[in-house]
């Protein structure tokens, strides 16, 4: 089943959608309520708005399927770490410690935007870039859970883009801290939230999903990559996530970037020039994954924001000898 939220006339809405449009819930509630509620509940809701009158996609703004509580963004693909890894720190091999588990960096749930919404260039970037990937809905609140039992703890899956500030993340990172300011400006979610179950005949015996996933400039197929191409499951990196902690219902966790162009910083590392260039305001990114769909964006201008003055400097060193 795919779980759609939209607006039209103002409004917005929440249901199912089909091949014959999108189909309103009869009590509306958001999709998140519904994920709380357990995939049994969601299930009966969508079959009684299934039988309601659909509404064409085109007479509608698709809004990101679900308001997450937290978003975890993970680095599961190794071609895209040599390759991302060369780009941003001039590193030939990839750090020894990202093989021993998966990682991940917080991201903002207040910037997810719809799949076909505009995406404006976040303020002082000059390097912007895209990042397929695809994300898991957890299910149900989970603590320390294994990864035999994860699978039992995903709602649904859903397509991610982590729109990157390359510039800004560079110097930040610098630092030791972030990414921050260089991804929390947007990322897509959309276009639906396909349910578990629809993705069950692609999973693969070492619990991978086989779905193909590409990317397109302008028209243009700049990456192509697979599921299957993970180092770690989704049930993995639901593992690591809950590891010691909670996750709860709603909350996000992507995929990271997939391989062979699923960004364009990976292919900068890889011929040690910006070619393709980085996205300009008017550039339309394009992004199908296998039975999750499409979501295109358009990169617009972006606001003009105050200048954050330098770091005042202290002579601690003068003070601790006094």
């Amino acid at each position: 089943m795919r779980f759609a939220t939209w607006v039209q006339d103002g409004q917005v809405t929440t249901g199912v959608a089909s091949d014959d449009g999108l189909h309103a819930f009869d009590r509306q509630t958001t999709i998140l309520e519904l994920v709380r509620a357990g995939l049994p509940v969601a299930f009966e809701a969508g079959a009684a708005a299934l039988g309601r009158r659909p509404v064409d996609l085109t007479a509608v703004r698709l809004l990101p399927p679900i308001e997450p509580p937290t978003v975890r963004d993970f680095a599961a693909f190794e071609e895209h770490i040599v390759g991302a890894g060369r780009s941003m720190a001039a590193a030939a091999e990839v750090e020894p410690e990202w093989y021993k588990r998966p990682v991940f960096y917080f991201s903002n749930p207040y910037a997810m935007i719809g799949a076909h919404d505009d995406v404006a260039v976040p303020p002082g970037c000059q390097v912007m870039d895209y990042e397929l990937e695809v994300a898991a809905i957890v299910s149900r609140d989970a603590s320390s859970v294994t990864p035999a039992e994860a699978r039992d703890y995903i709602f649904g899956y859903t397509i991610f883009n982590d729109w990157s500030a390359r510039d800004l993340q560079a110097g930040e990172m610098k630092v030791g801290l972030g990414p921050a300011k260089g991804k929390d400006f947007a990322t897509t979610l959309g276009p639906f939230l396909v349910t578990a179950d629809e993705l069950d005949p692609f999973l693969t015996a070492d619990g991978l999903l086989d779905l193909d996933g590409t990317v397109s400039v302008n028209g243009t197929v700049i990456g192509r990559d697979n599921l299957r191409n993970m180092s770690w499951s989704f049930d993995e990196l639901l593992a690591q996530a809950s590891r010691g902690t909670w996750v709860r219902a709603g909350d996000v966790l992507g995929s990271g970037t997939l391989g062979n162009g699923g960004c364009l910083g990976e292919l900068w590392g890889r011929s040690g020039t910006r070619t393709p260039e980085p996205l300009q305001p008017g550039d339309v990114v394009e992004m199908t994954v296998a039975t999750l769909g499409t979501i295109r964006n358009t990169v617009v201008p972006g606001p003009e924001a105050p200048a954050i003055r330098e770091a005042r400097r202290h002579d601690w060193k003068a003070q601790r000898r006094n």
